[in-house]
């Protein structure tokens, strides 16, 4: 996932998908009977809702029709600025009591009661809140609480209404007032038969089990048709924390940097040949010229920097054609890429991880508390434990505490999935965090373009970063001799013609540097403890999912 990652194919069992946590499949029989079914299901709904419907239909000599119903396709043409506030619906609080607000969101519930009063639950972005409907001389007929029944869930509907404040706590809703609806107009309906309920996907594994254990059986919404229907999926209350918080990694990731004198760049994501070396890359024809799809903005991001840029960052697509059926590898991700010129030691790189990432913690702990209880909610976890100075051990340090426990490895090779959680466990024991750098790593275990260290040439000046005992970050001081670059890349079986001007880009003089790769979707994965990438991922692209 890392930017500089040693191409691999995993093959340790723990790093397999468990059960339905896993890619897309070619669909079975029984699945494929599985959704005629539904299908069916959804048609037989909604010519049911159409009968009703049209047997309802408002009532002309309704002195008050105007006040519901469907807005016209027309009044939705962008037709006329009207000039009309409209509050959000997370705004909505007591200091509105007794004023009219104008709210649009969907139909998360509807309870009637009786012919003369009904209760629709609206959401907007994650926010929640009561609407009533009640059978009132000259502001609401029986007709428009009969229209409001009708309703399908997830429709989007505008309300406008008087803000009370109810004597007592509201649970079924986020904000703590109630909206005495005066006019409720449909603008889009949504299918009557929904191939998964929102609250059926927002539902936690915590309560399926403990319901299973009082004899009770709830939908469990599996990974694979999550993903199918992402679009329903990603409106559940801890998606919509979890891709909140992905946006202020990336907004602090920028931020944090540019206040260290760093610059954004872009680099081409079509490229001549590899950008890591080995064979996991996505091909393509390039008008009549082989090419392919970056594996990451490695030799770029290092031109720039003998373009004397100084100190450089990248936010874009990384490509990956290993098949990596794991919990934590994709075929296409976020990268967050830093290079920088090094004045005296590759520390200096490490300094920037430590100081960005304790950064990045502190902020998304003060500004996301809604977002992480949300995601809490369904996906139960502890709060990740880093320390104010981020530990660094060497990577021969590791392997001793490792050796300690029992456990052997090749002080030349490098860790396997099972040895990095142990040795996250044996840090956490120890040092009391779950964020730490190790560093010193083997030579041969990483990229062509990694400095080996100057006392011990089997070992480089490179680290890795882990987090809750996975690797986040891969990062290293660059070979920056022409020469020695061209020896490590041939050594490493890269065409050195496809990577030509890169390595001419070192001839014209460069400076000593180093950096860093790290894949969005894993950070905020591992911040969150969630036991899949695809949870982090909006539309995830893994061996075998390129759909949605």
């Amino acid at each position: 996932m890392a930017s500089e990652e040693p191409y691999q194919n995993p093959t340790n069992p723990e790093d397999q998908p468990q059960n339905e946590e896993g890619s897309a499949k070619k669909l079975s029989k029984k699945e494929a009977a599985k959704l005629e079914r539904l299908r069916k299901r959804q048609e037989a709904a909604a010519a049911a809702v159409a009968a009703n419907i049209s047997s309802m239909a408002i009532d002309d000599t309704d002195p008050l029709a105007e006040n519901y119903g469907d807005t016209p396709l027309d009044d939705l043409k962008s037709k006329e600025i009207s000039g009309r506030k409209w509050t959000e619906v997370k705004a909505l609080n007591e200091d509105l009591k007794d004023q009219v607000a104008l709210i649009r969101g969907r139909v998360q519930a509807i309870r009637a009661v009786g012919k003369k009063m009904a209760f629709v639950v609206l959401r907007e972005r994650g926010f929640t809140v009561q609407c009533i409907l009640t059978v009132t001389p000259d502001v609401v007929s029986a007709q428009m609480v009969k229209f409001a029944t009708s309703l399908s869930r997830e429709s989007i509907v505008d309300i406008e209404g008087v803000i009370t404040v109810p004597a007592t706590t509201i649970k079924g809703a986020t904000q703590q007032v109630e909206v005495q609806v005066k006019k409720i107009y449909c603008v889009n309906k949504a299918i009557p038969a929904l191939p998964i309920n929102i609250d059926d996907a927002a539902r936690s594994e915590e309560e399926i089990e403990n319901a299973l254990k009082a004899g009770e059986q709830l939908v469990r919404v599996n990974q694979d048709t999550r993903l199918n229907f992402r679009v329903l999926d990603i409106r559940t209350p801890a998606n919509q924390g979890i891709f909140r918080i992905q946006c202020q990694v990336e907004n602090i990731f920028r931020q944090f940097l540019l206040s260290e004198g760093f610059v954004g760049i872009h680099t081409p994501k079509l490229i001549a040949g590899s950008s890591e070396g080995g064979s996991a890359v996505f091909k393509l024809d390039y008008k009549g010229q082989p090419a392919c799809l970056a594996q990451s903005p490695q030799l770029h991001k290092q031109m720039a920097i003998c373009g004397d840029f100084g100190r450089v960052f990248e936010i874009g697509p990384v490509f990956r054609a290993e098949d990596s059926f794991t919990h934590r590898h994709l075929c296409e991700f976020t990268g967050l890429d830093v290079e920088m010129e090094i004045k005296e030691h590759y520390s200096e790189v490490m300094d920037v991880v430590d100081r960005l990432f304790v950064t990045m913690f502190d902020s998304l702990n003060d500004t996301c508390q809604k977002e992480l209880e949300a995601i809490n909610e369904q996906y139960r976890f502890k709060p990740l434990k880093y320390l104010r100075k981020t530990l660094r051990l060497t990577f021969e340090e590791g392997i001793q505490m490792l050796r300690e426990v029992g456990v052997e490895i090749d002080p030349l090779g490098d860790l396997n999935t099972e040895s990095e959680r142990k040795l996250g466990q044996l840090v956490l024991e120890k040092y009391d965090t779950e964020f730490y750098i190790l560093h010193r790593y083997p030579l041969a275990v990483r990229p062509f373009y990694t400095m080996p260290c100057y006392d011990n040439p089997l070992y480089s000046n490179s680290f890795d970063v882990f987090i809750r005992g996975e690797e986040i970050i891969s990062g290293a001081q660059r070979v920056h001799v022409p020469e020695y670059l061209l020896e490590r890349a041939q050594a490493c079986g890269i065409d050195v013609k496809t990577i030509s001007t890169y390595i001419d880009s070192f001839r014209y003089g460069a400076p000593p540097h180093g950096g860093f790769g790290v894949g969005l979707e894993r950070v905020v994965m591992l911040f969150c403890a969630l036991n899949n990438i695809r949870k982090s991922s909006l539309f995830p692209r893994d061996p075998q999912r390129i759909a949605p």
